[in-house]
């Protein structure tokens, strides 16, 4: 590519990291020279300077300065979805109209592929058509968490969709198992997350100063002693493992969470304590078509078995918004 050219970001790519954009769209491109350009200004999104987490939109603008010869990277192998997996996709479905579908996503599916997954959510799209379009993603949900996940159905509902998630027009609950009970039963947690570098994966950590700042308002449900808490969390930002890392830093790490809680997020005389407690339990957002969406979603059966161990009852808490304010 010899010039500066400026390229349109389509619905299918909208709310992803502007550096997985041009993973996407330029996978020869290393990070390191793509940091380089975004620190140089050379890379804009709307006429604007740009850093490797913003997220980009239907319809924005992103100026790619040129690049030179790249050479291309192997075309991923696409792996057909297996009959068992569209066929538990089909059955997680929680709502469904012209619009949108909601699915309960199950705990280790990822949403997108990436180095070696190549079972993930966006292969299995074309299953969730029905006559219409293939459903679009608009929001993220990390692969060992789950529950509500919504699809758009439509271009038109994407863009309204990403734009309720970018705008925080959207209200989500989480549910979660944490070892050890919180000192204050009920709170809000305002603690800066950094990115971590390093080769072990994705990981944020504490960071007056150069962290993002990250809110979590939170509520013990019910607790066995001072051995397992069941919390509701309401994120009122969206960092990345924001809900993990702050309930670490309260330490009370979600069990099955060994990435930020170590060996005590696996106590002993539990089972599933290799699997994270951690379930997208309820979303309100804006419907596209007019109104308000509000979708539950039941738990998981590894984190129903917990319940069941310890006394807890999903009854107990029928309104999942109950307790949270509705506005910041």
């Amino acid at each position: 590519m010899s010039g500066v050219e400026l390229k349109s970001v389509a619905a299918d790519d909208a709310d992803i990291r502007l550096d997985r954009w041009f993973k996407r769209h330029f996978p020869a491109l290393g990070h390191g020279r793509l940091e380089k350009l975004l620190r140089t200004g050379q890379i804009r999104l709307d006429g604007k300077r740009a850093s490797a987490g913003d997220r980009v939109a239907a319809g924005q603008t992103v100026r790619v300065p040129p690049l030179g010869d790249l050479t291309p990277l192997p075309k991923p192998v696409f792996v057909a979805p297996k009959k068992d997996d569209v066929a538990l996709l089909l059955r997680s479905i929680l709502h469904r109209d012209d619009a949108v579908i909601v699915i309960d996503k199950s705990p280790g599916l990822a949403v997108q592929g990436g180095t070696a997954t190549d079972r993930h959510l966006d292969a299995m799209l074309d299953a969730l058509k029905f006559d219409g379009e293939r459903p679009r993603l608009v929001h993220r949900l990390d692969k060992d968490t789950s529950g509500v996940l919504v699809l758009a159905r439509t271009a038109v509902a994407a863009r309204k969709l990403t734009q309720a998630f970018r705008e925080k027009t959207t209200r989500k609950i989480y549910w979660a198992a944490v070892v050890g009970l919180p000192k204050l039963r009920e709170g809000r947690i305002d603690l800066p997350l950094a990115k971590l570098p390093g080769p072990a994966g994705e990981r944020v950590a504490h960071d007056e100063d150069e962290g993002k700042r990250a809110i979590t308002d939170y509520r013990v449900v019910a607790n066995a002693g001072n051995k397992i808490a069941w919390v509701a969390m309401k994120p009122i930002t969206g960092r990345t493992h924001q809900l993990r890392a702050h309930m670490a830093a309260l330490a009370t790490p979600i069990l099955g969470d060994g990435k930020y809680g170590a060996a005590a997020a696996h106590p002993s005389g539990i089972a599933d304590t290799r699997k994270l407690h951690l379930h997208a339990r309820a979303l309100a957002v804006p419907h596209p078509d007019g109104g308000t969406l509000k979708i539950v979603a039941p738990l998981p059966a590894h984190m129903k078995r917990t319940w069941d161990f310890f006394g807890f009852e999903e009854s107990d808490e029928r309104d999942p918004f109950a307790g949270f304010a509705d506005d910041e």
